[in-house]
């Protein structure tokens, strides 16, 4: 291809002095809000400009466009709730651009469209967010997203009319969605912003609500805030007896939370009271349910991989009692259904789960269909079911109902899909880190590239951050990739929840250099072990994850042919001052503390470009309604790649429209974004498409095709 003439970017020349040290900062004019800065529209129209037209000239585009598209056409559930002996429950019936939201009375009864996000917005960019039927069912509250903003409007449905009530909730954010009984809600929210600082402005003063239907916002209850604090977060659940409130308060990022609760039992006598439960912000508290007063959590305190514990409020001196000691596994998650509990562990990133008695005596295993992720297992004291989904890197998930007095497990919903899964090996392999840390892998390919024992090009995977585990799911994109004859590696790298609180910190402040680290030796392994060819090597992460890869890209161009850093956080000096950015102190660190300002300045990817270096192509990613991570980080760091002698290979910026940080995006701006990527990839990485024809529909897969070594 032609060399990249890269638009022109205007360069300040602003330097500062942070703890003694020159800090240049030329493009902080590009971290000004899109919608409003003329200049940086005008910046932004020219990058696409320049990204399209190298993107249009890539054969490879059109073909894998095709089948991502037909690896997402297939009819997919989402996991059933029951409410009133109604069962709600989204669907999707292929290439949709949102899922719609159906209920149907009874198990086997007739369903009905409830919700069609599809007719909001003709660009298909307003989503169905979170929703959650009343307790009897007679109503729906749902969120609704627009162009993939962090912001929500709340709204109420009538279920039997299928009519929208007037109840209408403006600047929700980050919150829960909890019925008190069928007369209202609680909810959290912000203030209302400056006119011109929506989505950019940062995130303070969040409060729990309570909104009576039938009502306008302004006369909603205030439920609990604190002043003193404005940097305290605050969500609310109820227990599905409606008995208890638990407001749930959080500083940062971190599992770290104090519960209170409000006996709803007495509120016309004692109104909202609040009754602390847990203080301190130490530990990691997730509600399982509620009885009468009695109440049931898993957390990590006194135990790191996590436990389960009840506690009786109605005792004279409440306590708390364990049901389930911490095992080796880290206990994800647990739910009360009839008067069993089940139990969701996690093992080296994958799931497996189990029944027990209420009072914590051993049940019985539930068998999973090899390595995946299991997800749901919703329930209520009183049922005799659940649902639960299994995904698997070569699976779509599949919907599965349990009957919980007979043991039985049945399909709900299960895909039909255009391939076969058995043609695909899923395994799991261990590597070694820069300081002797073992850490996992999950390794992704067609079963003929396996047999093969050919190196070819490699896509690369990883977040490393914010206790997330990255666990195997199913992708449309992926497939399209495995399909043409690559591989896909998955690192489960430190500063995730993979092993619960020693292997997040491991990763995080000071420790963040072990993620990159971590990440640089899986990609070594790849290649040493014949899985990745040495010239044929990409990566890919976003948010956190897209740090990552301007990190490692920075300490390693070498050892990789491609990037893609999707909506990362590029610059770690100035991170805080913007929407949700002042939580990731708990990860990263505080830059007006010496100390973090050091750390951060160190591996901060748009500091530490190094010029002179050649560097792997990069594609940057963002989308203008980002309000998660602004794309301000994301303008400065293409700006100033493009700016530096890094070689002759391509740094290029794609900017979407109508989108955000990743929810919410309509079906076809995945797949346009899907093909870019993998097209850019595939040209860096060597990989051609056999079988795919540039000109036609059809498609010989590299399972059933011995692929030539690219």
């Amino acid at each position: 291809m032609p060399d990249i003439t890269y638009p022109d970017t205007r360069r300040d020349p602003l330097v500062e002095t942070l703890f003694g040290e020159p800090v240049a900062d030329p493009y902080r004019w590009l971290e000004a809000d899109v919608r409003h800065a003329l200049e940086v529209a005008d910046w932004v129209a020219r990058e696409n400009g320049l990204t399209e037209s190298y993107l249009e000239g890539l054969p490879e585009r059109a073909p894998f466009a095709r089948r991502i598209r037909a690896f997402m056409d297939y009819e997919r559930f989402g996991l059933p709730v029951k409410a009133g002996g109604r069962y709600f429950y989204t669907r999707n019936s292929g290439l949709q651009n949102q899922a719609q939201l159906f209920v149907r009375q009874g198990l086997s009864g007739e369903s009905r469209l409830l919700l069609d996000p599809n007719a909001w917005a003709k660009d298909g960019a307003t989503a169905l967010d979170s929703w959650e039927p009343s307790d009897e069912g007679r109503y729906l509250l749902y969120s609704v997203q627009d162009g993939g903003s962090d912001w929500r409007v709340l709204r109420v449905l009538d279920v039997k009319t299928g009519e929208p009530l007037a109840d209408e909730i403006r600047w929700a954010k980050f919150t829960g969605l909890a019925w008190v009984g069928e007369q209202g809600f609680l909810y959290s929210r912000f203030p209302a912003p400056d006119e011109n600082a929506a989505f950019q402005g940062r995130n303070y003063n969040q409060a729990v609500y309570f909104h009576r239907l039938g009502t306008a916002q302004d006369t909603d209850e205030l439920v609990y805030a604190t002043p003193d604090h404005p940097d305290y977060g605050h969500t609310a659940q109820v227990t599905h007896d409606g008995r208890l409130a638990l407001i749930t308060s959080h500083v940062g990022t971190d599992a770290r939370y104090e519960v209170r609760v409000i006996d709803l039992a007495q509120r016309k006598r004692d109104g909202w009271k609040v009754t602390p439960l847990v203080t301190g912000f130490t530990d990691d508290w997730k509600l399982v349910e509620g009885s009468g007063r009695k109440l049931w959590y898993v957390t990590n305190w006194q135990a790191p991989r996590y436990r389960l514990v009840s506690i009786d409020l109605g005792s004279p001196q409440p306590a708390w009692t364990q049901l389930v000691a911490e095992r080796s596994d880290i206990l994800e998650r647990a739910g009360i259904i009839g008067d069993q509990i089940v139990l969701n562990y996690m093992r080296d990133a994958a799931s497996h789960a189990e029944i027990i008695a209420l009072d914590g005596r051993p049940g019985r295993a539930l068998t999973l269909n090899g390595i995946g992720t299991a997800s749901g297992f919703r329930g209520r004291p009183g049922d005799a079911e659940t649902f639960y989904a299994f995904t698997s890197f070569n699976c779509p998930a599949s919907i599965y109902r349990l009957d919980l007095v007979s043991g039985a497990t049945t399909p709900f919903a299960t895909p039909k899909i255009c391939f076969d899964p058995g043609a695909y090996q899923v395994e799991q392999r261990f590597f070694t880190s820069k300081d002797g840390t073992r850490v996992p892998m999950f390794i992704v390919r067609s079963r003929a590239v396996a047999k093969a024992g050919k190196p070819v090009p490699t896509l690369l995977y990883g977040y490393g951050g914010f206790d997330v585990s990255l666990t195997p799911g199913f992708s449309a994109t992926r497939m399209a990739w495995l399909e043409a004859g690559g591989a896909f590696a998955l690192a489960n790298l430190r500063g995730g929840g993979e092993y619960g609180r020693e292997w997040h910190d491991a990763g995080r402040g000071a420790n963040k250099q072990n993620v990159f680290d971590d990440f640089i030796a899986a990609g070594e392994f790849l290649i040493d072990q014949g899985i990745a060819k040495r010239d044929g090597l990409a990566i890919q992460g976003g948010s956190n994850g897209g740090l990552l890869v301007g990190a490692v890209v920075n300490q390693r161009p070498d050892l990789f042919a491609a990037a893609v850093a999707q909506v990362g956080v590029m610059d770690m000096l100035r991170f805080d001052r913007f929407t949700a950015g002042r939580y990731w102190v708990d990860d990263y660190g505080h830059p007006d503390r010496e100390a973090d300002f050091k750390v951060l300045r160190g591996y901060s990817p748009y500091h530490n470009i190094r010029d002179g270096s050649a560097y792997p192509a990069i594609l940057v990613t963002t989308a203008d309604t980002d309000d998660r991570v602004v794309p301000g980080h994301s303008f400065k760091y293409a700006a100033a790649l493009q700016h530096a002698d890094l070689g002759a290979k391509p740094r290029l910026i794609r900017i979407e429209t109508r989108a955000g940080h990743g929810s919410g995006k309509p079906t076809d701006k995945a797949i346009e974004e899907g093909a870019d990527i993998l097209a850019f990839v595939a040209r860096w990485t060597g990989l051609s498409l056999p079988g795919l024809s540039l000109g036609g529909e059809t498609v010989a897969a590299a399972a059933t095709t011995e692929p030539a070594t690219p």
